[in-house]
């Protein structure tokens, strides 16, 4: 694909002089854990366009199939950054690690519920009529403990239904729930884009519901956190990462074909270069990253509802959102 590059992108994108530019032994070497999912698109292109290094930083990427590993990474020390759920950061608070979170990872609307075509459900309350009809018991891939398991929960609630209105079928590993759906062994998957955008393309899948419909426009799916000690000893280096962020969410949002060049160079998601465009294109809103804390305590409430976390437990605990909310007002 060609690159073409509008004026504003190309103020992200360095291509500095020697003179100008920072040497690798300036920058600043930080480790970011990560999972596949599209609103981890900035960090990608953060990466492979030099936003980061423009912003003083050198980001060493590690791949995480479980978001528990990545949490894990982050509370010993392994890494300095992590884009996970953001129910991973409350878990961790449950046993005394000092995990903030400091910034939504960008996009909105990136958790959907999609169906099996033949199935003939285009909303949820497609689903609580085939549910209402008595129809067999559709199998329903979801993480546990985890935002695709609660925007089901929430949204079977919002129907007048019961949780076990479906049978909820859990995994540790996101692509092999994709896997699950992909081979007709379950009917409906909650995933992220691209996944689901994938499976609508490649598979016939229909969309019922997302995140955006669930909870609010801005509600997060993932989102930048780090160990208190970071970001009260290092603020600069959590300024610099947001603000890479920031830098490639200009490339995205203003010159997505330059941005979906540089996720093709990267390999970074499984999927047809169209499906990747489509999830990007149907985003309810451009990427952004503060995010609407008052969706978290909803499902924050849930949470606690399920058992999963102590009561009691507030967004304002872990969410420490004042530097994006400055750098987004610049």
């Amino acid at each position: 694909m060609k690159r073409s590059i509008t004026s504003l992108a190309a103020s992200c994108i360095i291509t500095l002089s020697a003179t100008q530019a920072a040497t690798a032994e300036d920058l600043a070497h930080v480790t970011a854990g990560h999972l596949i999912a599209l609103d981890m698109a900035p960090l990608f292109v953060a990466k492979e366009s030099g936003c980061f290094a423009k912003h003083g930083l050198e980001v060493e990427t590690r791949f995480f199939a479980n978001p528990g590993d990545n949490s894990a990474a982050l509370a010993g020390g392994a890494i300095d950054f992590s884009t996970n759920p953001f129910t991973l950061a409350f878990f961790a608070a449950n046993s005394g690690v000092p995990i903030r979170v400091v910034s939504a990872a960008g996009g909105w609307g990136v958790m959907e519920v999609v169906a099996d075509g033949d199935l003939g459900l285009n909303s949820m309350e497609d689903l609580r009529e085939y549910i209402e009809s008595d129809g067999p018991r559709l199998r329903a891939a979801v993480l546990q403990g985890d935002t695709l398991e609660l925007i089901l929960v929430a949204e079977l609630e919002r129907m007048g239904l019961d949780a076990d209105a479906l049978e909820f079928v859990y995994f540790d590993d996101l692509l092999a729930m994709v896997e699950s759906f992909r081979s007709g062994n379950t009917d409906i998957l909650s995933h992220i884009k691209p996944y689901t955008s994938d499976m609508v393309a490649s598979r016939g899948a229909t969309v019922i519901t997302n995140n955006a419909e669930a909870w609010a426009t801005k509600a997060p799916n993932t989102v930048v956190s780090v160990l208190d000690s970071t970001l009260q000893e290092r603020p600069e280096l959590v300024e610099g990462y947001l603000r890479g962020l920031r830098c490639a969410a200009d490339i995205i949002n203003n010159d997505l074909p330059t941005a979906l060049t540089y996720l093709e160079d990267g390999n970074y998601f499984r999927v047809s270069e169209g499906a990747l465009e489509q999830a990007f294109e149907s985003a309810p809103e451009p990427i952004s990253f503060d995010p609407d804390i008052e969706s978290v305590q909803r499902v924050l409430d849930d949470l606690e509802g399920l058992g999963y976390i102590k009561p009691g437990t507030t967004a304002d605990s872990i969410f420490r959102t004042a530097m994006i909310k400055e750098l987004e007002q610049e």
